[in-house]
């Protein structure tokens, strides 16, 4: 056994208030916004949520792989988002196994060399970076397949060497992003008990997926765009002064709106920082509802260019009032040319 003490300390997860901004391609994007989570040692938790929410953007945080623009990540006490240098480098060797949502094994390197390699790329022996190996592929049950490349391997066969060469270093945090992804029904159950298997005391395992029914096996679930209204909720008119803010961008979506009287102006800055108006809308037209008809957040920022009276909707609601319209393909502006979600 590979000697190591970074899992005598409890393996408690602790985010609080993270935010990522991005800026490219003309417009700003925050994926997380706010967010804050807590995890518990031992557990096996699900970050849920559609493609395009926030999850990969979490986990490349939680494994030291992106800088957060502003919050705070703490892992057994260690305040990750402070690390640098070598303490960083560390951290992502051997406080952190990443599991790949496309397994990123090296097609021309054997199961147990593809283990073997980030024991061997720190400094291992070759002997016991192999016994170490044989003995993680064993633990997945890949003891038969030690000499199989990957092109020999199912896609189940394949994510368990990918969690195998995860725990070379017996990290007490794992994280999986989409681990099931490619997977068919049968490969997807061996996969999710062994990670089951795998969180215990010592070691917290968080994985992302889209699929709700994996959260059934999990100790805690993390809805990183969670419904923010019951079915049938009854419309809401809401009155904004000439130059009020409606919603930001980034923000929890909720209601669709239709416009009763007044003007709105949709925006989002650019990568430099700058507002660019994406559109103006008039009464009649309606704007934001692809985020709460698609659990994501607000992709753009909506204010009142005029005084402004709104009928706000849930989605079931507005689609039921508005079928007839959204069925001859005549959607508002807002829709289409201002992309306001």
């Amino acid at each position: 056994m590979i000697a190591d003490d970074r899992r005598t300390a409890s393996a408690d997860l602790v985010v609080s208030d993270l935010t990522v901004e991005f800026r490219a391609k003309g417009y700003v994007l925050r994926p997380l916004n706010g967010l804050s989570v807590n995890a518990s040692d031992g557990q096996l938790v699900a970050l849920l949520g559609p493609s395009g929410c926030g999850k990969t953007t979490l986990l490349s945080c939680l494994a030291g792989l992106l800088t957060p623009t502003s919050g705070q990540i703490t892992f057994a006490g260690r305040e990750v988002t402070k690390l640098s240098g070598h303490e960083l480098t560390d951290y992502r060797r051997r406080t952190v196994g990443v599991v790949f949502q496309a397994f990123n094994l090296v097609r021309s390197l054997t199961a147990r060399e593809n283990v073997m390699a980030p024991l061997l790329l720190t400094g291992v022996g070759r002997r016991e970076a192999s016994r170490r190996a044989i003995e993680l592929l064993d633990m997945v049950g890949l003891c038969d397949r030690i000499k199989h490349r990957p092109g020999e391997l199912s896609g189940g066969q394949q994510q368990r060497v990918a969690i195998a060469r995860a725990l070379a270093w017996e990290p007490p945090l794992l994280l999986a992003d989409e681990p099931t992804a490619h997977l068919d029904h049968i490969q997807v159950e061996s996969v999710l008990r062994l990670l089951r298997d795998i969180a215990a005391p010592g070691r917290l395992v968080v994985l992302s997926t889209h699929d709700s029914r994996v959260s059934r096996i999990t100790d805690n679930v993390v809805e990183l765009a969670p419904d923010r209204l019951p079915p049938e909720a009854p419309p809401r008119v809401a009155e904004f002064a000439a130059g009020e803010l409606i919603f930001s961008q980034g923000d929890p979506s909720d209601f669709v709106y239709v416009i009763e009287a007044g003007e709105v102006e949709i925006y989002r800055p650019d990568e430099h920082g700058v507002e660019r108006t994406l559109a103006v809308l008039r009464a009649g037209d309606y704007f934001g509802e692809l985020g709460p008809a698609l659990g994501l957040p607000r992709n753009s920022s909506a204010r009142a260019r005029t005084a402004v009276a709104l009928v706000a909707y849930d989605v079931g609601t507005f689609r039921r009032k508005y079928a007839s319209r959204l069925a001859q393909h005549a959607p508002a502006p807002a829709s289409g040319a201002a992309g306001a979600s």
